[in-house]
């Protein structure tokens, strides 16, 4: 299973926000692109990286820098964040990002979304969605985490895993940020359903032990941030754990 360190952005610095609320921001570095090469070199094969700010505008933000940090790293960069047209799509791969991750768009404009994938190929885009139960039922949460879209998260990704969706990503946003542990009953229900698509797990590891129940569930994949970020573990320690 394949660790994906993540660098969250802000004003151009490296923050972790608490269940995805604005109002929680911690921050931690004021240089991402030392902290993308202390993870490069700690072993790190792909980063996970979002303009939080574009994620609350509906714009892109931060998109700049990100290029400039994939170009940089010399490794696989998945971005997100305020991506709303083609033009941003084009834009991030031109910039050396080798995947692009598509989040409240995926929800809010599905026609849109699926003539991307059908143009530039399932491999470049990881569609990301932020879901909170509600009712025993996976809700999917739009713009930064501030909304809810209404929509449960088997209807949406039925429509896109037809389509020839690859890379999907799915938040908890309860669990993101308080390393409360992941949500295993949601991942396994997913990777059951949809066992031709990759997931990343993401919100809640907080352990080694998170990460080798995710591991053992089938997970593809897990984004880990705020546990690496206050010395849980570190990133080496989580890559052998997902081995």
């Amino acid at each position: 299973m394949l660790i994906y360190p993540a660098i969250d952005l802000i004003d151009g610095k490296c923050v972790r926000l608490a269940q995805g609320s604005f109002d929680a921001v911690t921050h931690y570095d004021d240089k991402p692109a030392d902290r993308l090469a202390a993870f490069v070199r700690d072993g790190a094969r792909q980063v996970h990286i979002v303009d939080l700010d574009g994620a609350r505008s509906g714009a892109p933000v931060q998109h700049q820098l990100i290029g400039n940090l994939a170009t940089s790293a010399g490794v696989i960069v998945q971005a997100a964040g305020g991506v709303r047209t083609e033009a941003h799509v084009a834009s991030l791969l031109d910039s050396g990002v080798s995947r692009v991750v598509i989040g409240s768009l995926a929800v809010l404009d599905k026609d849109r979304v699926l003539q991307w994938l059908e143009k530039y190929g399932g491999e470049k885009f990881t569609i990301s969605l932020d879901v909170k139960i509600q009712d025993d039922e996976p809700i999917i949460a739009t713009h930064g985490w501030e909304k809810s879209s209404g929509e449960i998260l088997w209807d949406t990704l039925s429509l896109y895993a037809a389509a020839g969706l690859q890379h999907l990503l799915v938040t908890d946003v309860a669990r993101d940020g308080m390393l409360s542990g992941p949500n295993l009953e949601l991942m396994t229900s997913i990777i059951r359903r949809f066992p031709n698509v990759s997931l990343q797990a993401s919100g809640g590891v907080g352990t080694l032990e998170d990460i080798v129940s995710l591991k053992e569930a089938g997970a593809t994949a897990a984004i880990v941030g705020k546990a690496i970020y206050e010395g849980r573990f570190t990133l080496p320690e989580a890559i052998n754990a997902g081995a």
